[in-house]
């Protein structure tokens, strides 16, 4: 029943940035984990990163791939009822379509299941 759009792909040069958003409706949004995959042509979908519904050890519990720890950053803003990937320091093997993903539960897990998808935005670095 959630419906994710993604937006802000884009055409970027290897060492830029870029942005991408995902508005959320269709359930109550702080209630669940959110997080980013993403797929590179001829490759099978990787998780990106997530982050928890609410305050866990006095934060959000946040994962990152080992991949892009460093470069990116996923953000939550609940009362727009959206989360955000900050990319920077992008590379050609970021090159993917990047996905929005609404979990079932309060904290990510690599078993999480997924409530909902995104249509998924395209990010493309060129060297």
């Amino acid at each position: 029943q959630v419906q994710l759009v993604e937006s802000g792909g884009g055409l970027v040069q290897a060492g830029g940035s870029l942005r991408l958003s995902c508005a959320a409706s269709g359930r109550t949004f702080s209630s669940y984990a959110m997080g980013w995959f993403r797929q590179a042509p001829g490759k099978e979908r990787e998780f990106v990163a997530a982050i928890s519904a609410s305050w866990r050890w006095n934060r959000f519990i946040i994962e990152y791939t080992d991949s892009v720890k460093g470069r990116f950053t996923i953000s939550r803003d609940n009362a727009k009822n959206t989360i955000y990937l900050q990319m920077g320091s992008l590379k050609p093997e970021d090159t993917a379509v990047y996905y929005c993903a609404a979990f079932s539960g309060d904290l990510y897990y690599p078993s999480a299941a997924v409530g909902g998808w995104g249509q998924g935005t395209q990010v493309t670095v060129s060297s």
